[in-house]
């Protein structure tokens, strides 16, 4: 295994804004992802920039005081690389990357980089290609700057393609020729969901890194990959769990995000077919994260998106080994109390009460709860399969706890 010390970090800055729309305490927690996502593709943030503004410059972004305090810091400390919180158009990719004169990224580049690198089976690799394609072809015109021709003239008239227009076409056939393979794959898949039987469908969603794959590796006992970085799982795993004499499907998915590119989600649409197709889903949150709340949002504002939001599911509160609450002295007087001192007792009786029984709290690291966890999945699964098949109800008794 290779230490961490002996692996060149990419050196980079991050750039964010603080607008009306986005308070310093939102920025703050953007960057703090952002610089996670960094962390994962192979980069080591050096400092983070940040202005307030009403909003964006459509030309550079932030304003040319806070451009020439970047262009000085990249210049004196070596910096390979500029990447900003928002996604850039091209033209604001273009001027950012003639004063700064070093690689020019956005979140959006990152993510699709980051899928680039985790994506190991054909169908991932031909959806993260598809979705570089679609976000490249309006910026050719600021990547390939070298093969634009000179101002027009004697000589530079006629009906000839220019270098632009010629990337622009085969661009635009690759895209073609893309969705066209993952079509093909798409009908592939459905028959192999097809050929899967009446088994109930269980699948595991949530924001990336909440600990899905090690759920899945504890519930199904196998060997998914796991790590403690976003997108650690692009692929679709489904794996077949016997908890007692219960069988079912479990899918383990890609994993959320915050400002998930576009791009992305529409060619990941099919991949979440697994989710859609789900009885019952299985909502994992890590509860140790200061920003739990707005992941829920995230994932469910997803969810409503591929016409997933009405299925049974269950929230599963994980991490909880990780949680702790920030420390309020009781003779503290000046100090608001906020949800960020509530103990996970004081939780449960928020909203978190509403959810009633569809709510568990579990370490899937340390296997804390699982008992009670996997006789909720059993209790539900039973449900749907009895209601599926009522002459099999009798060989399916009431969970009985594991000595």
């Amino acid at each position: 295994m290779i230490e961490k010390k002996d692996i060149e970090l990419e050196r980079a800055v991050l750039i964010g804004v603080i607008t009306k729309d986005q308070d310093e305490e939102r920025s703050k927690e953007y960057l703090d992802e952002l610089e996670f996502l960094t962390y994962t593709a192979g980069g080591e943030v050096l400092k983070r920039f940040t202005q307030k503004m009403d909003m964006p410059n459509p030309k550079t972004f932030i304003g040319s005081g806070k451009m020439v305090e970047v262009e000085n810091f990249i210049k004196d400390n070596d910096v390979g690389t500029a990447i900003f919180d928002d996604e850039l158009s091209a033209a604001q990719e273009r001027n950012i990357s003639k004063i700064l004169g070093c690689k020019v990224l956005d979140r959006t580049n990152l993510i699709l980089d980051i899928f680039a690198q985790r994506a190991t089976t054909s169908y991932a690799r031909t959806q993260v290609e598809l979705a570089q394609c679609e976000y490249l072809l309006p910026r050719l015109k600021g990547m390939w700057t070298h093969l634009e021709r000179q101002k027009g003239g004697i000589g530079m008239r006629g009906p000839g393609e220019t270098e632009i227009e010629t990337d622009r076409r085969i661009v635009r056939d690759k895209i073609a020729l893309l969705k066209a393979k993952i079509k093909t794959i798409d009908k592939q898949m459905a028959v192999q969901r097809g050929n899967r039987g009446k088994m109930v469908r269980v699948a595991l969603v949530g924001y990336t890194n909440v600990g899905k794959s090690t759920l899945m590796n504890v519930i199904s006992k196998s060997d998914v990959f796991a790590e403690n970085k976003l997108f650690a799982t692009l692929d679709t795993t489904v794996r077949k769990v016997v908890i007692q004499n219960l069988p079912f499907l479990l899918t383990d998915t890609v994993g959320f995000i915050r400002k998930l590119p576009t791009q992305l989600v529409e060619s990941f649409k099919s991949t979440l077919d697994e989710v859609r197709e789900a009885d019952l889903l299985l909502h994992v949150v890590d509860i140790s994260h200061p920003n739990f709340e707005e992941h829920i949002e995230s994932v469910n504002k997803i969810l409503g998106e591929i016409d997933s939001s009405d299925k049974p599911a269950i929230m599963v509160f994980n991490k909880i080994d990780a949680y702790e609450a920030e420390p309020l002295d009781d003779d503290d007087l000046i100090t608001e109390k906020t949800s960020a001192h509530y103990t996970l007792e004081e939780w449960k009786k928020t909203w978190m009460n509403k959810v009633g029984n569809n709510a568990l709290f579990i370490s899937a690291l340390n296997k804390k709860n699982l008992d009670t966890f996997k006789k909720r999945v059993y209790d539900e699964v039973r449900e749907i399969h009895v209601t599926r098949f009522p002459y099999n109800h009798f060989l399916y008794p009431d969970y009985e706890e594991e000595q």
